[in-house]
């Protein structure tokens, strides 16, 4: 499940971007742009949390797969 988070969270911020750049080139709301772009970065500043590898090898994302399939008392 948490693959799929990341990946839909991918998809967002690429979309995005894209729509700021959009609306750049028509001349639309310079602020509207500028908060797109910060929400984009902070979509990927997530993924690269969860993603990136911690000290012992395992990333986030993968830890908590492994917590969610743990058998519950």
């Amino acid at each position: 499940m948490g693959n799929i988070v990341l990946s839909l969270l991918m998809i967002a911020g690429i979309a995005l971007l894209a729509g700021a750049w959009m609306l750049h080139k028509r001349g639309g709301e310079r602020r509207r742009i500028i908060l797109m772009v910060i929400a984009a970065l902070v979509m990927f500043g997530n993924v690269a949390i969860w993603a990136i590898p911690t000290g012992s090898g395992e990333s986030l994302a993968g830890e908590a797969d492994t917590l969610d399939r743990s058998p519950q008392p």
